[in-house]
């Protein structure tokens, strides 16, 4: 959808009386993008108004198709040079920012124009098994292959840094003897649909 389209629709939803606006990032399939979305569809003071990718083959594009969900597809250069990304969300102004699957760093230019708006869900028990790199598939393997007992998502502030940011909420899975990647990695898909949206409405009902 275009920057203007976008922009229109946002200003349709302020029209409507949504009290508080959220914009997703995601850079795959979008499955907690979806559900983020559901989670919000009939709520009266609160409302996803758009989503932002970086990947053209993104399943989050047909999701966003689907439920008739403004996207925006952004490159590098408009994320990390030029400031059209940037832009953009100065001119929706939301609430707050949610990456949902995000496989780039924001900038720091957005992190300082939104303090306190940003947040991401990480799919292991930080500060453990974080750091570039440590996304989907990888960190579960290296949570089993630390033996570790358990695992879990960690809802946290984005800062300048990698998976660093305070910690908001965790939540946790006990982690059996014959676990698998796949099925550790459906453990914490689990937690993240029960979890982040609670966590959201909480975050964006108490500023």
């Amino acid at each position: 959808m275009s920057q203007d389209l976008l922009i229109l629709h946002h200003q349709k939803m302020k029209g409507l009386n949504f009290m508080k606006q959220i914009i997703l990032f995601a850079s795959g399939d979008g499955t907690n993008a979806e559900n983020i979305i559901h989670y919000f569809e009939n709520n009266k003071r609160l409302s996803v108004v758009g989503i932002f990718t970086n990947n053209p083959k993104a399943g989050v594009i047909k999701r966003a198709e689907k439920l008739s969900m403004p996207l925006f597809l952004f490159s590098r250069p408009m994320l990390y040079e030029n400031g059209e990304v940037l832009q953009k969300l100065l001119k929706i102004n939301p609430d707050l920012i949610v990456l949902a699957g995000l496989l780039w760093k924001i900038p720091s230019a957005i992190i300082d124009a939104f303090p306190k708006k940003i947040i991401n869900i990480h799919p292991a028990l930080l500060p453990k098994f974080g750091g570039k790199g440590m996304f989907g598939m990888n960190v579960h393997k290296a949570v089993l292959a630390a033996c570790e007992q358990e695992s879990g998502i960690t809802i946290h502030w984005v800062d300048n840094r990698y998976d660093h940011g305070s910690i908001i909420s965790q939540f946790k899975c006990p982690i059996s003897t014959d676990e698998t990647p796949e099925s550790l990695a459906l453990k914490i898909h689990h937690l993240e649909y029960d979890h982040y949206p609670v966590v959201i409405e909480e975050i964006v009902k108490n500023r």
